[in-house]
């Protein structure tokens, strides 16, 4: 297959060369033409000759030697190549439209001298403008014997040359989009072998206690890029190392790229990794540092790293020199920690693009270059020779800290990351056990080492009892918790007494405030019912006298027709009627009269001379009535929703294109009626949510309590959740959720196809979804990367550990809740299901019994006014996952046989909240008879009971049988007198059954007692009288003579 060559980019980049070579600025100014060989060298991998060729035309050409003159541009490769660069020759020999010289080609002769064209070539350079002096790239010398020829017909010439490296470096620094999006691609590539294989493979390194090299480790990072799982869909052939990885640890450390990984061990303290993937002849750089238990100062020095590099992203603005980006960071080390001037870095980055490392721009106290937009550099800023003051051994005194990044110059503000790895301290630290247990553990291991096989049966009841202590280890976590957790709850109960809450009053509607307002309509006058719709208020006829009641008065309104008469009867609102849910009987001033209904009668039958029949009144007041209601109604529902909304900033746009987007998503809660396809884009502050139809939803990331993404793994929904922490309102109402998603793969299935298990279509499908799951997958992963390097990670999104999920019933129907960083979430099915962790004073665990398959959970908020969340029908096969994660999350659980009352309970800690304590606080719900306490604590949990447990009586007697069955089953000796008094209690079945098998048995022992005394009575018998022997044998009772019969047929 042909290869094809970027024609348009070609002449655009051309241009941009000439149109820097005319400005004359730098060396360009001393120039008359341009000298460009290049050889075949194995060895160089970057040149600035092979970099202008790959730039100009997407790929380097060997062999091939390149003349810029002042109005000729000539090209001498092989004939192969010359066919190559023909789709850029001119048609005519004439300068082109595009302002650019005229391109000559000469074909490469391989035996034969190439003298003829190399004269056509000197006869040009010394006819282009003075033909002195020449440019070049001095530090490529390419071996070789048309190379060779080639320098030596130039030399005799005697030609002036000038080393443009520089020069054309700057020109070639600034990238182009499509350069942009390569580089990109690049660091996306290197952000994904870096997260998913080196920084996995080091903490398995670490948790396995592995003896590796760091050669060996460096190696396996290269063999990685040949897998596709590594590199974000791009094909393998593109992709390659811009350097080999360098990964130092143990005390020797250079930070530099041009060092190469040592033959030692990986030392488990300060592991520096630094890697770089070149993405179709595009450079990409990251170095992280993976700090194993570092100490405080380690990490403080770190977090300063961190600051500087921030630094450094506010200092690259277009027009800043190199040299001010250097001084701005010094003068921040030199004033915040001037111990650590010495230990920095030489350079903190340089500009890369096809080549790795731009010698001529690297940022630097002396580089006069400034930036310019679209330029991209490597940033790397590290301290090498730090002391480790708590190190023991000589691989720990020394460590170094290094982070690096590949980012891009833009047109204002900072510039943006384009390796997009986490790197706080939280993300890079490795956390091991502490050194004692560990200890504990090798001491164990080596007595299983010392031991032999025959020694088996006795570890076997060691390692039970140490599986035990995971149980205990879990008790004794939970009683520090029980202790901490009635102190925090008691002093912030008192904090919080001073602010009670104060009633509200309902609303108090006047219809006029002066009697001037009442409407002068001739419906009044004739004492008939009117409606003024302006004021919301009915003006009835009572006694003679029109009097106006508000709408808000009104509670329901009904009209009959009985015989000849309508009926109109209308109920208003008064004390001791329901005013509906959560409102309660509040009224401005309660002791004033009121009316409680109020009936009309009109006639339905036409009167002489009348037009109309009376009655139409009544029926019209009816319909009026019913409209103004339900206006009024409406509105005050949405004044309810916007009681208490928290007045958001406004969203501040960024113009910028290159925005985080991601499109085609839906949003819950619906804006309409109908769902609506939609895109989200991230800006300077917050999120836009904009529909096809125009509606605007934004989020501020200031707002934001969660951001949790859901990945499609055995989802049929891909989704982005944000809890918020103050509602906000769209589609009239306010939500505290909302989420984006997007379908992956069928919802539905058609049943009424012919399905077969090998079926093409079905695979085919199948194969189609998975695809699709990942590149929707991998969508969201980089919008969410996006996102948390435009936010500086103030916006973090958390993804829900599926392995630590349970199904529950939080609202009707069962789902997976899986617990995130900071919360318990399930986001596929709405509504929503979201608990801040730190919002929970406890977990109490309901109905856990032997004989039942589910349990209920109830949330306890630190909140007590707010009300308990429950979530039920747990499988009781996730009691110890659930209780594992509790307590790792430093979460105070109890558990019960019963469901209680958490209402009455609430309500009782919440008005008397330090009798609650001072009666033990929560520890009512401890299991009673657990430990040793149960004895000193059981009269004071008893009272608590009595106290708290409001369940109805029926569930107290339960609890009573209960305690006695378990007091039955402690006492070991038998007594008849506590037989007597259940006795007169009354018993259930199971006791009675339990009586009647222990008379059974007794029974049966007498029996057996009177036969082996008779027995015995004939045998002393026999002894005496020989001769009864043959009759005593007869004389057995059947039962007991049955067995020798079958001995003898034996």
């Amino acid at each position: 297959m042909a290869l094809s060559l970027d024609r348009e980019a070609y002449y655009r980049r051309i241009k941009r060369l000439y149109s820097n070579w005319q400005k004359g600025e730098d060396e360009y100014a001393t120039i008359d033409a341009i000298v460009v060989s290049v050889g075949v060298d194995e060895e160089t991998v970057y040149a600035k000759s092979t970099a202008l060729q790959t730039w100009l035309f997407g790929y380097e050409l060997t062999d091939t030697i390149m003349v810029f003159c002042e109005d000729k541009i000539f090209f001498m490769a092989s004939k192969k190549k010359v066919e190559f660069l023909k789709q850029i020759a001119n048609s005519k020999s004439n300068e082109s439209t595009n302002g650019v010289p005229a391109i000559t080609l000469l074909i490469r002769e391989k035996n034969e001298s190439n003298k003829g064209n190399f004269d056509k070539m000197i006869d040009a350079l010394k006819s282009s403008k003075n033909g002195k002096r020449i440019g070049v790239f001095s530090k490529d010398k390419f071996p070789g014997e048309f190379m060779n020829s080639w320098n030596d017909a130039l030399s005799k010439e005697g030609f002036e040359k000038v080393d443009i490296s520089a020069v054309v470096a700057y020109t070639i620094a600034v990238k182009e989009d499509g350069e942009i999006a390569m580089m990109r691609k690049a660091a996306a590539i290197t952000s994904e072998v870096f997260t998913k294989f080196l920084k996995d493979r080091v903490m398995e390194i670490v948790d396995a206690d592995e003896k590796v090299r760091h050669s060996k480790l460096a190696e396996s990072v290269e063999k990685a890029i040949e897998e596709k799982k590594y590199l974000s869909g791009a094909d393998p052939s593109t992709v390659e190392m811009c350097y080999p990885p360098i990964i130092q640890s143990g005390g020797h450390y250079n930070l530099k790229f041009s060092v190469v990984s040592e033959k030692s061990y990986v030392h488990f303290g300060t592991v520096t990794c630094a890697m770089g993937i070149r993405y179709k002849s595009y450079c990409s750089n990251l170095v992280r540092t993976l700090m194993v238990d570092p100490p405080q100062e380690t990490q403080d020095n770190y977090t300063f790293l961190l600051q500087l590099q921030d630094e450094m992203l506010k200092e690259l603005r277009p027009g800043v020199k190199l040299c001010e980006v250097y001084a701005a960071i010094m003068d921040m080390v030199k004033k915040q920690k001037p111990e650590l001037l010495s230990k920095i870095t030489k350079n903190l980055g340089f500009a890369m693009g096809i080549e790795f490392r731009e010698g001529s721009l690297v940022i630097n106290s002396k580089n006069q270059y400034r930036l310019k937009k679209g330029m991209v550099f490597s940033l790397n800023v590290g301290f090498s020779d730090l002391t480790n003051k708590e190190g023991k051994k000589p691989e720990e005194k020394t460590y170094a800290l290094f982070i690096g990044d590949t980012v891009l110059v833009e047109e204002e503000g900072p510039a943006t990351l384009l390796t997009s790895v986490k790197k706080k301290v939280k993300n890079v630290s490795i956390l091991l056990k502490k050194e004692d247990e560990e200890e504990v553990e090798e001491e164990d291991d080596t007595e299983g080492i010392l031991l032999g096989r025959g020694s088996r049966a006795a570890l076997l009841p060691e390692r039970t009892r140490n599986e035990l202590t995971a149980e205990e280890k879990r008790r004794a976590h939970q009683k520090e918790l029980a202790t901490q957790l009635n102190e925090e709850a008691r002093r912030r109960l008192t904090e919080q007494k001073g602010e009670q809450q104060i009633q509200k009053a309902r609303k108090s509607n006047v219809s006029y405030k002066n009697p001037s307002l009442m409407p002068k309509e001739p419906h009044i006058r004739e004492m008939k019912i009117y409606i003024d719709k302006k004021y919301e208020t009915v003006i009835m006829p009572v006694f003679g006298i029109a009097t106006p009641f508000h709408i808000a008065t009104i509670k329901n309104i009904s009209m009959s027709v009985e015989g000849d008469y309508t009926y109109l009867r209308i109920n208003f609102y008064c004390p001791g009627s329901a005013l509906g849910r959560n409102e309660g009987n509040i009224f401005p001033n309660p002791e004033a009269t009121f009316v409680k209904e109020i009936t009309y009668r009109a006639s339905n039958l036409k009167t002489p001379g009348e037009q109309l029949v009376p009655a139409l009144n009544l029926q019209n007041a009816f319909r009026i009535i019913k409209e103004v209601q339900k206006r009024y109604k409406t509105r005050e529902a949405e004044e309810k929703e916007k009681e208490g909304i928290v007045k958001q900033d406004s969203l501040v746009i960024n113009l910028n294109r290159s925005n985080p987007k991601l499109k085609d998503l839906y949003i819950r809660p619906n804006i309409a009626q109908k769902r609506m396809q939609g895109s989200l884009e991230a800006h300077v502050n917050g999120f836009r949510f904009t529909s096809v139809r125009g509606d605007k939803v934004d989020i501020l990331y200031n707002n934001i309590k969660h951001a949790v993404f859901q990945p499609c793994d055995g989802e049929m929904i891909i989704v982005l959740h944000f809890h918020l922490k103050n509602a906000i309102m769209f589609g009239k109402k306010r939500h505290t959720d909302v989420q984006f998603y997007t379908e992956v793969g069928e919802i539905t299935t058609d049943l009424g196809k012919h399905q077969h298990m090998h079926d093409r279509d079905d695979l085919y499908a199948e194969q189609m979804e998975r695809e699709m799951r990942h590149k929707l997958k991998t969508a969201f992963k980089n919008f969410i990367e996006k996102v948390e390097a435009l936010t500086k990670e103030e916006l973090e999104f958390e993804v829900p550990f599926r392995d630590l999920g349970f199904n529950g019933a939080p609202y009707r129907s069962t789902c997976l809740l899986q617990p995130t960083s900071s919360a318990l979430v399930n986001c596929t099915e709405w509504p929503p299901f979201v608990v801040t962790l730190d919002e929970v004073e406890l977990i109490h665990f309901e109905r856990v019994q032997f004989h039942l398959k589910n349990f209920d959970l109830v949330i306890v908020y630190k909140d007590y006014s707010k009300k308990v969340t429950m979530i039920n029908a747990i499988p009781v096969a996730s009691l110890d996952p659930i209780k594992e994660w509790l307590n790792s999350c430093d979460i105070k659980y109890t558990e019960g046989v019963q469901s209680l009352n958490w209402t009455k309970i609430m309500k009782t800690i919440v008005d008397d909240p330090e009798g609650f304590f001072e009666q033990g606080g929560w520890s009512f719900l401890e299991p009673e008879g657990e430990g040793s306490d149960a004895e000193s604590g059981g009269s004071g949990s008893e009272i608590e009971d009595e106290t708290f447990n409001p369940s109805e009586e029926e569930d107290d007697d339960e609890e009573d049988t209960d305690e006695d069955y378990s007091s039955e089953a402690e006492d070991t000796d038998y007594s008849k007198d506590s037989l007597g008094s259940e006795e007169e209690r009354g018993k259930d079945w199971d006791e009675l059954e339990e009586e009647a098998r222990k008379a059974d048995r007794e029974s049966r022992y007498e029996e057996e007692e009177e036969r082996s005394h008779t027995l015995s009575r004939k045998r002393k018998g026999a002894s005496s009288h020989s001769s009864g022997h043959h009759r005593s044998s007869h004389s057995r009772s059947p039962g007991r003579s049955s067995a020798p019969p079958k001995k003898k047929r034996k």
